[in-house]
């Protein structure tokens, strides 16, 4: 502090923001280069192609297809698992009996937690798996419930109808509790005061969640929001661990197709790489247009 507190801001800031820039920004700024020429990945010569390989891209039809299928999981998986963890977060939060005090928590709700957050405690790959040995036809626990009951037993990953719906699912199933917990913290940090003079006024449980749960937890909402439709707009693992983009490119997403150019019989590094710079310019629009179409005024309490 002798020198000036300058020289000390400075020694503790330039070597993160060094590695940032090596590690982080240096492998954008190099996609985006490459994205501009023909590599192969493995040959040490790239001709430059200029913008060939983002014009191939608007007429792929395989990337359309997955394309489609990315924003079939941005406009369902935010809503079906935000939905779910603040249906399940208040059912825990504010599900007991309504008395002097107010609305309780639900006996166990700590057990209740821990069984919702449990997902989240194991690695996407053995939920791939496990879930994948759950949908198998001849073994699966989903066929042998329906064929107790005498139902049909599809085969749910290797039917084009069934496939992606069934990855969609997992999808949801793997963050809803991670979101309960996320909720029901919020929750219990809103003023007990505000329910009991709604309480007085006669409103329901679901009216408490309209009109005063959701508008005074809306920040959190649009995080989780955000967070989640850059899962949408990935789904890379799951879906390679689980059905590979298939039965017939039914369950492609865009983050396997980016994968199988780079890396199959293909080796095409350079048009993987306008597919990845274009899928980073969307991931940032729908960001900033989430941020934008969700924004309110901030409610306070104290």
């Amino acid at each position: 502090m002798r020198q000036g507190r300058y020289p000390l801001i400075l020694t503790f800031l330039l070597p993160p923001l060094a590695l940032y820039g090596i590690f982080v920004l240096s492998p954008y700024l190099q996609a985006f280069q490459i994205s501009t020429t023909d590599w192969m990945g493995y040959s040490a010569q790239a001709d430059p192609v200029g913008l060939a390989n983002f014009r191939t891209l608007l007429n792929d039809g395989y990337v359309w297809n997955a394309l489609k299928n990315n924003a079939i999981l941005l406009a369902v998986v935010p809503v079906v698992t935000i939905g779910l963890g603040l249906f399940f977060a208040s059912m825990l939060t504010m599900g007991g009996r309504k008395g002097r005090a107010g609305v309780t928590r639900v006996r166990g709700t700590s057990v209740y937690r821990l069984v919702y957050f449990f997902p989240q405690v194991l690695s996407v790959v053995i939920i791939a798996l496990l879930w994948k040995e759950i949908y198998s036809p001849t073994s699966g626990l989903l066929n042998g419930v329906l064929r107790a009951v005498g139902l049909a037993t599809p085969a749910w990953l290797g039917d084009p109808r069934f496939a992606f719906w069934c990855v969609l699912a997992v999808m949801v199933w793997s963050n809803v509790g991670f979101y309960v917990v996320l909720f029901g913290a919020a929750m219990q940090a809103i003023p007990r005061d505000i329910y009991e003079a709604v309480l007085l006024d006669g409103a329901s449980r679901t009216t408490m969640l309209r009109k005063i749960t959701i508008p005074l937890l809306w920040d959190t909402i649009q995080v989780a929001w955000i967070y989640l439709a850059i899962a949408a707009l990935d789904g890379f693992i799951l879906v390679q661990l689980m059905t590979n983009g298939g039965p017939n490119f039914s369950s492609d997403v865009i983050g396997l197709r980016m994968y199988d150019t780079s890396f199959g019989s293909e080796n095409k590094f350079g048009y993987a790489s306008a597919i990845g710079v274009a899928m980073f310019f969307l991931t940032l629009s729908v960001a900033v247009l989430a941020l934008r179409t969700a924004r309110r005024d901030r409610i306070e309490y104290s």
